[in-house]
C-alpha cells in the first residue's frame, strides 16, 4: 500500500509529484471548498446582521480563506514559498509597478467592504447619474442604473471620487416638482393643490408628509415647488412623472394657467428712425 501512495506521477525539473501529495491536495481543497459553502450558509442565516452586512462579511470570509488556502496548497505540493518569492522579487516588483492601477482597485475594494459606506442595495450618484450598488468584489463594483444596463465601476473611483449615498443612514430621501402658474391664480389654493396631488401618490411617505414652497415672482410666472419624501429613491423619477401628470389634471380642472414666456416687441416708426 505505501508504495502505491508512494507512486511518482511525474518528475519536471526536479519537481516531483507523487500520488500521496495529490490525494492530499484534492482532499484539502474539498474541505476548503465545504468550509466556504458552509461559512456562507451561516452568515446568511444570522438574523442580527442585514443584507449588505452579510455580503461584506461572506466576501472578505471567502477572500481571506482563499488566500490562506492558495498558501497551504503550495506548501502541500512541495514548494516553499520563500523560495519562491525571493526568486521573483524582481519579477513581483515589476509588476506591482505595472499593474498599481489594479492594486489600487483591490486595496480600495477592502476599504469599501470593511468600512460600510457603500453597500450592497444602496442607490449612490456617481458622475453625476445614479446606480443601485449590486456587488461589490475587490477589484470592481457592478451597477445597475435606472435606463437597466449594468456598469462595472473601478472601486477606485468610488473611493477617489465624490460619491453621494442616498440610502447611507437608511432613511428617506426628499425630491421635488416645479410648477410655474399665470399671475392671476389664487396663491392658497393653488398650494393646496399641490400639496393635495403630493399626499394622494402610494409611494410618497405621509411622515415626513409633502410641503409647497412658494419659490420666486418669474418674469413670466409665479413659481412653486411641491416636496415630498420616498423610499423608493431609485424610482424617484418615476413618482414625479406622476405627479406632474396628476398636477397637470388638477390645475386644468381648476382652470389654472400654464403661462407661456412673454415678451414685449416694440417698432419704432418712421419719424422716430429719422430723429436719430
Amino acid at each position: 500500500m505505501k508504495e502505491f501512495f508512494d507512486y511518482e506521477l511525474f518528475d519536471i525539473g526536479g519537481y516531483k509529484l507523487q500520488l500521496d501529495t495529490l490525494i492530499s491536495f484534492i482532499i484539502f481543497i474539498t474541505v476548503v471548498v465545504a468550509v466556504i459553502v458552509i461559512l456562507k450558509r451561516l452568515i446568511y442565516r444570522s438574523k442580527k446582521l442585514n443584507t449588505a452586512e452579510k455580503f461584506s462579511i461572506n466576501k472578505l470570509s471567502r477572500y481571506v480563506i482563499v488566500l490562506l488556502a492558495f498558501i497551504i496548497g503550495l506548501r502541500i505540493l512541495g514548494f516553499d514559498i520563500t523560495v519562491l518569492l525571493a526568486g521573483y522579487a524582481a519579477v513581483l516588483l515589476g509588476l506591482g509597478f505595472g499593474l498599481q492601477h489594479i492594486f489600487n482597485d483591490f486595496i480600495s475594494g477592502i476599504i469599501l467592504l470593511l468600512d460600510g459606506s457603500l453597500k450592497v442595495d444602496d442607490i449612490v450618484e456617481v458622475n453625476e447619474r445614479i446606480y443601485r450598488v449590486e456587488e461589490i468584489n475587490f477589484r470592481t463594483t457592478t451597477v445597475l442604473g435606472r435606463d437597466e444596463n449594468y456598469v462595472i465601476l473601478p472601486n477606485s473611483e468610488l473611493t477617489g471620487n465624490r460619491v453621494v449615498n442616498w440610502t447611507y443612514n437608511q432613511k428617506s430621501s426628499r425630491f421635488q416638482v416645479d410648477i410655474g402658474v399665470d399671475y392671476a391664480t389664487d396663491v392658497l389654493e393653488l398650494m393646496e393643490i399641490l400639496k393635495t396631488v403630493a399626499k394622494a401618490n402610494i409611494r410618497v411617505l405621509e411622515k415626513p408628509e409633502p410641503f409647497v414652497r412658494f419659490e420666486n415672482y418669474a418674469e413670466s410666472s409665479l413659481d412653486f415647488a411641491v416636496y415630498f419624501y420616498t423610499f423608493e429613491i431609485f424610482r424617484a423619477e418615476n413618482i414625479k412623472s406622476e405627479i406632474r401628470v396628476e398636477i397637470f389634471k388638477a390645475l386644468k380642472a381648476k382652470g389654472i394657467n400654464i403661462p407661456y414666456p412673454q415678451r414685449v416687441i416694440r417698432f419704432k416708426k418712421d419719424n422716430e428712425d429719422k430723429s436719430l
